[in-house]
């Protein structure tokens, strides 16, 4: 399994927030802070543990970048980077994710 970092974007696979998209905030051992700019926001992140969250890639959306930076970015930004990650990576990463599930031989 990768390594979940800050700044990382991640799926959540389980709770109440099942399959929902979020940015890593902050790092605290084995857990990660996140935000989605709506539901969580930046200034009350929610704390969630690694093992229930899937890492889906990166963004160069300048939101992204600032938070990695250290800078000042609003919900409303984060919205709109989460928002471009979905609408274009996301969907490759689901198609690939779909086709390892249904080759996959083994059954549980």
């Amino acid at each position: 399994m990768a390594s979940i970092h800050q700044s990382q974007i991640v799926l959540s696979l389980a709770g109440h927030d099942k399959g929902r998209l979020f940015l890593v905030v902050k790092e605290e051992g084995d857990f990660l802070y996140l935000a989605d700019g709506k539901g969580r926001k930046l200034a009350t992140p929610k704390r969630k543990s690694k093992k229930h969250l899937q890492r889906v890639g990166t963004s160069a959306h300048p939101a992204v970048m600032g938070l990695h930076r250290g800078e000042a970015v609003s919900d409303r930004q984060l919205r709109a980077a989460l928002a471009a990650f979905r609408d274009s990576d996301f969907r490759d990463f689901l198609m690939k994710s779909n086709k390892e599930e249904t080759s996959c031989p083994k059954q549980i």
